[in-house]
């Protein structure tokens, strides 16, 4: 087994981060994941949240708003709708995306309102992380 994996992370603007690394924790939209060396391949969707890599030079962490990561077992590529370090900025969009869900849940009920609620309570701790 391999002990790093290729590691990209682009968005429409800017190639945000490329290199080797040991992990890289992903929020999917069907449950967070870790995608490691010699990983099975695979496609996932993102949910906005919190991106990081484990890599020799330490951790690094990124806000990501969408999009998909394809996981092979050589490496991982993050095609994300926006990408930001995990900074005031990245913190500010995640906050946007609360206030919008919040705002969205208060007009809905039943399954819809639950499902909003979630993906707030879901972001808030993502940015209680980022502190």
């Amino acid at each position: 087994m391999a002990d790093t994996m290729q590691f990209d992370l682009v968005s429409p603007e800017r190639k945000l981060a490329s290199g080797a690394v040991r992990a890289v924790q992903i929020p999917g939209t069907e449950g967070d994941l870790t995608a490691m060396p010699d990983h099975a391949p695979m496609i996932t969707t993102l949910r906005p949240g919190l991106l990081t890599t484990e890599g020799p030079e330490g951790d690094s962490r990124y806000v990501v708003t969408g999009g998909f990561a394809e996981i092979t077992p050589e490496g991982t590529t993050v095609l994300a709708e926006r990408a930001y370090a995990a900074g005031d900025e990245g913190r500010a969009v995640l906050e946007a995306i609360l206030a919008e869900t919040r705002e969205k849940a208060a007009s809905l009920t039943g399954p819809d309102k639950d499902a909003l609620d979630k993906t707030a309570g879901d972001l808030e701790r993502t940015i209680a992380a980022l502190a």
